[in-house]
């Protein structure tokens, strides 16, 4: 992982994004993005996410890698609308976190473009270029420079994310929604999910999940639109008296086409009872 920028005025913003997208990367070892320069050797590879959703062969071959990456990895031959939900998945999932990661951990919202996040499809690594749109909160050292938004509470910041996060999400579930077979309040259903889950699970690496779950909470306290649901979490005891925070997701990663008795921790089809047995387990 590389960032080698020039400090111009709006350079400076997105050196300080770089820096927090590299450490959010070392933090969250299953997040597979590299940070590079708009200049940096090789940025031109695969395909921007603006190219995704422009063109329909682009969309094509980003439901094809998905679908070979899931016949690699399982020996199962995935129906065009399952590849497509997991690849949605998939790239929700790691474009929310670089934002909802930068917010948790920094108490700072960027705003990425399509065009600034780059997939490459062998391997399926996100590049993501820093921009130069940034909120904050007032006292932030980023406060003071050239084009950073300064927001004046914590929920102004919070709706900051949630529209950040709605706005380069909303195309894409446009472009694939149809191959998906999926309508809008099931497509929003998976992004509010894959926004909760990513600083779930950052909390969790980091040995803060309580702080992650009451964060997530504050972000997504009930339906908010486009999100048809809030983070919705509760806890459930074990037989040794251990308190595990859980949820139920709004929509559905499909997982449970490919490996039916595996199917996700939050899975709706997936009751509390078995939820404390795999726990145990």
């Amino acid at each position: 992982m590389s960032v080698t920028l020039e400090t111009t005025p709006t350079a400076a913003v997105a050196l300080v994004l770089g820096g927090a997208y590299k450490r959010l990367t070392e933090v969250c070892e299953v997040l597979t993005a590299e940070v590079v320069a708009p200049d940096a050797p090789g940025v031109q590879g695969g395909f921007t996410a603006a190219e995704l959703t422009a063109r329909q062969e682009t969309l094509d071959a980003f439901v094809g890698a998905e679908s070979a990456r899931i016949q690699e990895r399982y020996a199962h031959t995935a129906r065009p609308h399952v590849a497509a939900s997991r690849a949605l998945h998939d790239y929700a999932w790691s474009v929310s976190l670089l934002m909802s990661g930068v917010w948790y951990l920094e108490r700072r919202v960027p705003r990425i473009r399509p065009e600034d996040v780059r997939l490459d499809l062998p391997t399926g690594v996100y590049r993501i270029t820093p921009g130069s749109a940034l909120s904050c909160l007032p006292g932030d050292p980023a406060a003071g420079l050239p084009g950073v938004t300064v927001l004046p509470h914590e929920e102004a910041l919070r709706a900051e994310l949630r529209s950040a996060v709605a706005d380069h999400m909303a195309p894409l579930l446009t472009a694939l929604g149809p191959v998906a077979r999926r309508g809008s309040r099931a497509l929003w259903g998976m992004v509010s999910d894959d926004l909760v889950s990513g600083i779930w699970y950052l909390g969790r690496v980091l040995g803060q999940e309580d702080d992650a779950v009451r964060a997530a909470t504050e972000l997504l306290p009930s339906a908010v639109s486009p999100y048809p649901g809030g983070a919705g979490f509760r806890h459930l005891t074990d037989t040794a008296g251990h308190s595990h925070p859980t949820r139920t997701r709004a929509g559905c990663c499909l997982y449970y086409t490919i490996r039916p008795d595996e199917a996700c921790l939050t899975c709706p089809r997936t009751c509390d009872t078995e939820r404390l047995r795999r726990l145990e387990s």
